[in-house]
């Protein structure tokens, strides 16, 4: 079995796209009333919104989310014994894994903006929870014999003599302000995925769609042999924010942010988080990210993939 360093050694270093957003932690009017809650939204440099490097950056981590650091490698070497140089050789790699992420719907608004989604929120679990992906999802999305459905994202750490598994959900809506109701539909799309986790594990072990050294972890858990297994749910909300701000300088822009961040968590109805009925959600953490002009955002990142 892997121990904690081993499973933190599998984390990805995604530095440059988190210097390309701005991060909110502190405690929101929401329940489970936690510190694990965040805020997040694209940084600015002054009065100038780092759009294009954040579509840039997220774009470059599309190999992280394709291949895990072993495939990684064993391809890199393909290509380079075909005579390309290294730096040939990961042009091809990056280029493969577009064409994967791509797949046949690059015309599909939604999937790709389902894809962005994922793709944040697979980054976000990595860097605050310190979680390594247990199910290669994207592999299952370009599967043509796997049907595309279940959680958006399931990783794995180790906690001590807990084995956590960290069930992610996305949602992205570029629609005019539709927070509270992105909110309750990952709210629905949680609590299913935690109830069907089981079934869903069961259909990825022996597939490539798990790393070859967890495939034991997911194993024992089916066996119910695993030790001490925890849960912890997350849920992504990137949404088009249409409330305006003052744009003075980059601390007040960050200040007018948060207030909004915290005003749409207020104002969310804490009764539709049933934590008596779903005990599971005391243990949901959730982060918020506005975009202003969210479409015209998704627009340029599908423009990149095509």
């Amino acid at each position: 079995m892997l121990t904690k360093s081993d499973i933190e050694s599998k984390l990805i270093n995604n530095d440059a796209l988190f210097n390309n957003i701005h991060i909110i932690k502190q405690r929101f009017d929401i329940i489970p009333d936690k510190d694990t809650h965040i805020g997040a939204n694209i940084a600015y440099q002054d009065i100038r919104e780092l759009r294009t490097e954040f579509i840039n950056e997220l774009y470059d981590t599309i190999v992280d989310w394709i291949y895990d650091s072993e495939k990684y490698q064993e391809i890199l070497k393909k290509e380079m014994q075909k005579g390309k140089s290294r730096a040939a050789a990961s042009s091809a790699v990056q280029r493969k894994a577009s064409e994967k992420f791509r797949g046949n719907n690059v015309t599909d608004k939604l999937l790709v903006q389902g894809q962005m989604g994922e793709l944040l929120l697979f980054h976000f679990i990595q860097r605050f929870m310190k979680a390594t992906p247990l199910v290669r999802k994207m592999k299952i999305t370009t599967s043509a014999d796997m049907e595309r459905f279940g959680a958006d994202a399931i990783h794995y750490r180790k906690d001590d003599d807990k084995n956590v598994f960290v069930l992610g959900e996305a949602k992205v809506y570029t629609s005019d302000y539709q927070f509270n109701s992105a909110f309750k539909n990952s709210l629905d799309s949680i609590l299913n995925t935690y109830v069907n986790f089981q079934q869903e594990l069961n259909l990825y072990v022996h597939e490539d769609f798990l790393s070859p050294e967890l495939d034991d972890i997911a194993e024992s858990y089916l066996n119910n042999t695993i030790e001490n297994p925890y849960f912890d749910l997350v849920c992504i909300v990137v949404y088009n924010e249409n409330k305006e701000i003052d744009v003075l300088n980059n601390n007040s822009i960050y200040s007018q942010i948060e207030e909004i961040i915290k005003e749409r968590f207020k104002n969310f109805d804490n009764s539709k988080i049933d934590i008596k009925s779903y005990p599971i959600l005391s243990r949901i953490n959730y982060i918020v990210f506005p975009i202003w002009k969210l479409e015209e955002l998704a627009i340029e990142f599908q423009n990149k993939i095509k």
